[in-house]
């Protein structure tokens, strides 16, 4: 079969291969059809050690897909079923499951990440995040695929396994944005602008998109931004709306120390400065012990939108069919597995993509 394959990591290009297999199912896996995926920042962040990846494998980690067959001892899925998958699968019976951080879920995830899930050319090869869905099937931890509607679009549920699961939760989940709040949000890529529309679901008053590229500006206010803006801009839009005070929750989807700082000085005292950006190891932020005292600011870290993929996957498609989740407009380009890497050329250039499909025959 084909897959885009990382031959060590800080490669700026994947390698098209067609004599890629996968692992056999485990009397717990499935093995998956992969219909859609998208090309999701996290992705370049693999490719060059931002996040911790390992090589040879396989990239891709936003996938939606066909089950076509499963293991010995499952019984949560059937061969035919669509399913939506996840990296962070939940066991459902560990502790962080029991008590509401299915997100921060162990068990499943570093058994499949260090395990090899593919052969290409006669060498075992892993899959990043433990799954791997540049290629045209994978196998996962039966916990990791969730059945949805055939009537579902392939892309619609691609986009669910991580973008917008990842900065609607951040929202919603991680947040709690209150109704008439404000809200800024710092990067306006394809999590930014989940980011945005889970502001504009959680009904804040005002949502000041901030980027500097200019031509997502009008996109962000498409699906929900009430003000945009460059970073240089965002003092004077603080000064107009919230007489200088600051907002009441600000969203960092970037992920590098200014613009994490950026975010807590925009917060109110009192507020909420939370980072759904995934930074490097060693990129650290400094804060003075006074400032944390006096200003009585939270500072969250928002790890996957502190989700519960069997709980908000049904919750974002019930919000989409009643067209109060824009899914099918955060698509701006379809492409084939072979366009791959001109696909990732273009998000590290930026411009206003939201988010680019790969769709699989």
């Amino acid at each position: 079969m084909k897959a885009a394959v990382l031959n060590q990591v800080g490669d700026d290009k994947l390698e098209l291969r067609d004599d890629v297999t996968t692992t056999a199912p485990g009397p717990q896996e499935v093995k998956i059809k992969i219909r859609a995926c998208g090309v999701c920042h996290s992705d370049l962040s693999a490719m060059d050690g931002t996040l911790p990846a390992l090589a040879p494998g396989v990239i891709g980690h936003e996938g939606a897909g066909e089950v076509v067959e499963i293991g010995s001892a499952v019984t949560s899925l059937a061969v035919g079923d669509h399913v939506a998958i996840t990296f962070v699968p939940p066991c459902g019976k560990c502790a962080q499951c029991v008590t509401g951080q299915a997100h921060l879920c162990l068990v499943h995830t570093i058994s499949a990440f260090t395990s090899p899930r593919f052969v290409v050319g006669g060498n075992p090869a892993f899959g990043y995040a433990g799954l791997g869905a540049f290629a045209e099937e994978m196998v996962v931890p039966a916990d990791a695929a969730m059945k949805v509607d055939d009537d579902v679009p392939w892309e619609i549920a691609a986009l669910l396994s991580c973008g917008i699961l990842t900065g609607v939760g951040a929202v919603l989940n991680t947040a709690k944005v209150e109704p008439g709040s404000s809200v800024a949000v710092i990067g306006c890529g394809g999590v930014g602008i989940a980011v945005i529309q889970g502001a504009r679901l959680a009904a804040a008053a005002k949502i000041v998109a901030v980027d500097p590229v200019t031509e997502k500006h009008e996109v962000a206010q498409r699906f929900g931004a009430t003000h945009a803006t460059v970073p240089d801009g965002v003092a004077d839009l603080n000064n107009q709306l919230n007489g200088g005070m600051g907002f009441d929750y600000v969203f960092d989807v970037v992920g590098i120390p200014a613009t994490i700082r950026q975010a807590w000085d925009l917060t109110r005292r009192g507020g909420h400065t939370v980072v759904v950006g995934a930074g490097r190891a060693d990129a650290m932020v400094s804060f003075s012990a006074q400032e944390l005292f006096l200003h009585d600011k939270t500072l969250h870290g928002s790890f996957y939108g502190t989700a519960n993929f069997r709980r908000d996957v049904p919750r974002m498609i019930a919000l989409w069919r009643q067209g109060r989740l824009d899914l099918e407009g955060m698509i701006s380009k379809r492409i084939r597995l072979e366009d791959v890497n001109e696909g990732l050329q273009a998000l590290r250039g930026g411009g206003s993509l939201i988010r680019q499909v790969i769709l699989f025959d």
